[in-house]
């Protein structure tokens, strides 16, 4: 069966239409002199842009630095020249990581294609904030799609539902995410066979039964924005990582055959912004809300030794910095393989299913 399909965000659009659908969706407000080619815009109208986007990164050469002149535009798509210093610069890039909160839907869209053409394979933490994230689970339907459904139930906190898919349109969200495709649309997916993980790819169209039932859970990446708008920093987005991910001896409610404990993952957290990080988190129960344990070396939960997470990347703390840990939604992962299941498919951890749905969304 064919994805729906927005006609702007088809497999054939270029590279560039990405990014100028990007930029259309980030400069709404900002308009071209009358008469000018449409995201053609002055020196001076492009340095206000430069000090508006921040994130965007830019590379330009000296024919563009040194415009002075009104019949001198800068196409801002291309980053070119398109006056008398008609010189071909190199193209913009959005820096998807910690970009600006941005409340058009286009820009997930955007970033969704980016993913399903292999332009981006890397975690989630920090891309597009303001926007909710899920971690995804597909299962062949019967007894253990049941049980599944049963356990998120009984395990909110780690598995906070969003989303579930079946049949025929079990890969395609639209619920959450206009002309999605789950099969394709996953920075990486991680293939589980008798509870063990087989392989992870980026693309899982050969793997995807044909009964499948597919289902979305919240994850902490969402309030990534609202942390920064709070002036907390990111320490695994900061350094290019993904967030550490740890087993513990928390236990969850079994259902059915599936039985296992909860993973965590930890944030770096200055003691003086513990509450506000606290406060903020808690605002957001479907992406696990706050904190379950604050505080201490892990050990009180299970947690052997913070450099060696069992997923993810080992993060330092700095000085005045207490490590925070929120329930993961690797946890799924975590007890499909204790459970020892015949087969799914799931988001690697960290590579996360970007929505359309505002993070603070009101379920």
């Amino acid at each position: 069966m064919a994805s729906p399909q927005d006609d702007s965000f088809t497999g054939e659009n270029s590279a560039q239409e990405l990014r100028m659908n990007v930029l259309r969706a980030a400069l709404p407000a900002c308009q071209p002199q009358e008469a000018s080619p449409a995201n053609t815009f002055t020196a001076a109208e492009l340095e206000e842009l430069r000090q508006a986007l921040p994130h965007l990164h830019e590379k330009l050469g000296d024919a563009v630095v040194q415009l002075t002149q009104d019949n001198n535009k800068v196409d801002i798509t291309t980053w070119k020249t398109t006056g008398e210093n008609d010189e071909e610069e190199e193209a913009v890039s959005a820096d998807w990581h910690d970009a600006p909160r941005i409340t058009s839907d286009l820009v997930t869209q955007s970033f969704r294609q980016q993913v399903r053409l292999g332009m981006f394979t890397g975690a989630t933490n920090g891309v597009c904030p303001g926007f909710l994230q899920c971690n995804m689970v597909v299962l062949p339907q019967g007894p253990l799609a049941f049980d599944f459904l049963l356990f998120c139930q009984r395990n909110k906190k780690a598995c906070p539902l969003i989303e579930v898919c079946s049949g025929a349109d079990a890969p395609f969200p639209t619920g959450v995410a206009k002309g999605a495709d789950l099969r394709t649309d996953v920075p990486k997916y991680a293939i589980y066979r008798d509870g063990k993980l087989e392989k992870e790819v980026t693309d899982v169209t050969e793997y995807w039964p044909e009964d499948a039932v597919s289902f979305l859970i919240g994850c902490s990446f969402s309030y990534d924005g609202a942390l920064l708008e709070a002036d907390i920093p990111l320490r695994s987005a900061e350094q290019g990582k993904n967030v550490p991910m740890y087993r513990t001896n928390l236990k969850c409610r079994p259902a059915g055959s599936l039985t296992g404990n909860m993973v965590v993952s930890m944030k770096p957290i200055s003691g003086m912004s513990i509450a506000k990080e606290v406060e903020i988190t808690n605002s957001y129960p479907h992406a696990h809300g706050g904190p379950v344990c604050v505080g201490g070396d892990g050990r009180s939960i299970g947690i052997k030794d913070l450099s060696k997470p069992e997923w993810g990347d080992a993060v330092d703390l700095q000085p005045g910095e207490i490590p925070v840990f929120h329930a993961c939604g690797v946890t799924p992962q975590a007890v499909l393989m204790d459970s020892k299941v015949d087969f799914a498919i799931t988001h690697s951890a960290g590579h996360m299913f970007v929505t359309d749905l505002p993070s603070d969304y009101a379920f």
